[in-house]
């Protein structure tokens, strides 16, 4: 029997993506069989499994759990391994955690439903472009929903949100999710899980990675002392820290951000998908 694969990613819009399809596809797709699926990553939030199993309840319909063995799941064994964070091509974690657990368990006729919201259709068209053989069903970007009209349908749910938003993130990615660049996501993250931020602070050093996305110029104006400081390291060990591009934004590492710097009212840095979306981060 064909199937309608829902792919669960413990986020609202994924999670209202699947309670529409799930109450629809009979009348769009009668002989088909209908699948929650979802990929257990170690990095993220332990309350995404508690959102899971609420979610559950609320689908009235199980969802498969399936997970990458090859690096434990973990973002961290996958840096290790590869020497890669993040970069043009996109983050090695999705593709070696999420896209690769999908097209080693997925079918070839399968219809993949994904949660991605009207003002993200961007993401279905670079997935389309990707991967032109794939059979797509988009319910929210169908019926018009935006990130916010999710959260209220799980509000009307009396479905609680996953601890992330709580703590006031625009996604329920993994903690310290590498194609994140914002200065106001990174000091976010080192206020609630200062861990995790030390932990990708020493990868950026050991693999002279720069994650944050700063404008230069403004930045050497307030922060003049820590340019200085930058460039006197670049200069002692023949490295380039301060990655400028041609449009006058550079990226920076974790360990010279100042704790006030960057708005942490705007951290959106788009949903962890299924699929590896090359050029996130530089687009």
């Amino acid at each position: 029997m064909p199937r309608i694969v829902s792919w669960f990613s413990s986020g609202a819009a994924s999670a209202v993506a699947t309670h529409i399809a799930l109450n629809s596809y009979k009348q769009k797709y009668p002989d088909h069989e209908f699948i929650v699926a979802s990929i257990y990553l170690k990095d993220e939030h332990s309350d995404s499994h508690r959102f899971l199993k609420d979610c559950e309840k609320w689908f009235n319909h199980p969802i498969i759990v399936l997970q990458d063995v090859k690096h434990n799941a973990s973002v961290d064994a996958v840096v290790e391994k590869y020497r890669y964070m993040s970069g043009v091509t996109g983050a090695r974690c999705t593709k070696e955690l999420k896209k690769q657990v999908r097209l080693d368990w997925q079918r070839h006729d399968d219809v993949h439903v994904f949660g991605m919201t009207k003002d993200e259709e961007h993401r279905i068209n670079r997935l389309i472009d990707n991967e032109n053989e794939i059979l797509l069903w988009s319910p929210l970007i169908d019926n018009g929903y935006t990130k916010d009209m999710c959260f209220k349908e799980l509000d009307k749910a009396n479905i609680k949100m996953p601890e992330m938003y709580q703590l006031g993130f625009n996604n329920n990615n993994c903690i310290g999710c590498l194609k994140a660049g914002g200065a106001g996501y990174w000091n976010h993250t080192r206020k609630h899980f200062s861990d995790v931020y030390e932990t990708r602070s020493k990868q950026e050093q050991l693999l002279n990675v720069s994650l944050v996305k700063v404008s230069y110029k403004k930045f050497n104006r307030l922060y003049p002392e820590i340019i200085k400081k930058v460039k006197t390291e670049e200069k002692e060990k023949e490295i380039e820290i301060l990655k400028l591009s041609d449009k006058g934004v550079c990226r920076m590492q974790l360990r010279y951000l100042p704790e006030n710097y960057g708005d942490q009212k705007s951290m959106y840095v788009g949903d962890c998908g299924f699929f590896c979306e090359q050029g996130e981060l530089f687009n």
